[in-house]
């Protein structure tokens, strides 16, 4: 069984969400993308923001979103903040991470 449940990330990654507005995610699927991106991050050399000793990549990844040291961007969210930064068009994922 995962620690925390699904429910308790979503509500973690909505928690900012104004009331009426659409939230970030609303599916399981969504913080298992979210959280195996992370993961491959931090297997390709990206530090961890919370201590990962003698824990996987994924819990890690886990871990992070539920401290909110992680955010989930939506697709338009995440296309203005690549455009800003770049100047460019950015390819699109289903969803950025903010950290």
């Amino acid at each position: 069984m995962l620690h925390p449940s699904y429910s308790d990330l979503m509500k973690v990654v909505n928690s900012e969400v104004e009331p009426g507005e659409a939230p970030v995610v609303n599916s399981r699927y969504s913080i298992v993308m979210a959280t195996s991106k992370r993961a491959r991050q931090i297997i390709a050399g990206e530090e961890p923001m919370v201590d990962g000793k003698g824990k996987k990549p994924l819990s890690v990844a886990v871990e992070e979103l539920n401290q909110g040291k992680i955010k989930i961007l939506s697709e338009e969210d995440g296309l203005e903040e690549a455009n800003l930064e770049t100047g460019a068009e950015a390819e699109t994922d289903n969803m950025e991470l903010e950290m």
